[in-house]
């Protein structure tokens, strides 16, 4: 009886959350299409689409599948971006990208960090741009987000960092080439600087290859070394959730969420080339997927008003931190070759 009884609170679970996961996969598959046909960032047509179709996150049949969405759904994604990378691929390059990508990625994070605090912001957002700007653009910036506490301008500042890191992004993707060719810097070495650089993995391959197969290949490894960091960057972020709960006397999180410990295990087993290849690229595909829906969720959860609040500070804050990126890569570049 008890069987039964659970399994039918399950189907009546599922029933509940199947109108709102039904209409961020609906967003999901326009911004696909739209961003095939139209070249733009996939995460920013679904930022856009998500906000347009807000009035579904009221009292209505779609709240509970929107919140499941943007919360556990957004959790598996990231989970599966460890189907990705591999620890072969990134023993390869050597050590000079990796020292490049570790560096730049804490020096990035902690400057964006304090001059979020001197500009009057929390630490934590700070964390999340800086974060969004030195891993792996909209997609870090959703891990991150997931493993930082809940608090009333959390959703605001996530929405807000997608939308300025894709941006970013794409105005990178056209102007790093034009930099790199300005330099002078052979494949290998632009390859190392696009893909250590622009801050989504599309945008990364997309001016990799449009300068040279050599420097694609280069600069799609060195983006994938900064997916790798999410792991160590979402431990950082729950240990300053950790004290601060401390302070608060109140529930500590997790010092390992359990999307984190899934990426680092897929890792590992995608490392052992046991796993077929079509079902690393497909687990991969439907992490993006599982990521755009997200982004639709949350963009569903946010009213437009609320993002005109944010002010010209935290446009500088994000602009900010992608020229210190940029500059300091190629200030590494140099030291390490």
């Amino acid at each position: 009886m008890s069987t039964l009884t659970l399994t039918a609170a399950g189907r009546e679970h599922a029933r509940t959350l199947f109108p709102g996961v039904l209409a961020c996969a609906v967003v999901a598959a326009a911004s696909t299409f739209l961003a095939e046909h139209y070249g733009a960032p996939v995460m920013l047509f679904a930022l856009l689409l998500g906000m347009a179709m807000n009035f579904l996150s009221g009292d209505g049949p779609c709240a509970a599948g929107i919140e499941f969405t943007a919360r556990q759904v957004l959790r598996i994604g990231v989970a599966l971006l460890g189907l990705r990378i591999t620890v072969g691929q990134i023993a390869e390059m050597g050590w000079p990208p990796v020292a490049i990508v570790v560096l730049s990625v804490i020096l990035t994070i902690g400057v964006s960090m304090l001059m979020a605090k001197l500009m009057g912001f929390q630490t934590l957002f700070g964390l999340l741009s800086g974060g969004a700007t030195a891993i792996c653009g909209a997609s870090a910036a959703l891990a991150i987000a997931a493993a930082l506490p809940a608090h009333p301008g959390k959703e605001r500042a996530t929405l807000f960092t997608v939308v300025g890191v894709s941006v970013l992004s794409t105005v990178s993707m056209i102007v790093y080439p034009m930099v790199v060719h300005a330099l002078g810097l052979d494949a290998r070495l632009a390859g190392i600087f696009l893909g250590a650089t622009i801050h989504d993995v599309a945008q990364v391959v997309g001016a990799g290859y449009s300068m040279s197969k050599e420097t694609g290949d280069v600069a799609t490894f060195v983006k994938l070394m900064r997916v790798a960091m999410l792991v160590p960057v979402i431990v950082f972020a729950v240990m300053r959730t950790r004290s601060r709960a401390d302070q608060a006397d109140g529930p500590r999180p997790p010092l390992l969420p359990w999307f984190a410990v899934a990426f680092a295990v897929l890792v590992a087993i995608n490392s052992t080339g046991w796993l077929p290849g079509a079902v690393a690229n497909g687990g991969s595909e439907f992490s993006r997927w599982c990521l755009v829906a997200a982004i639709g969720g949350i963009g569903m959860k946010t009213q437009v008003k609320e993002l005109a609040t944010v002010g010209l500070k935290p446009v500088v804050l994000m602009l900010g931190e992608t020229v210190f990126l940029a500059v300091l890569v190629l200030m590494l570049l140099r030291w390490a070759t």
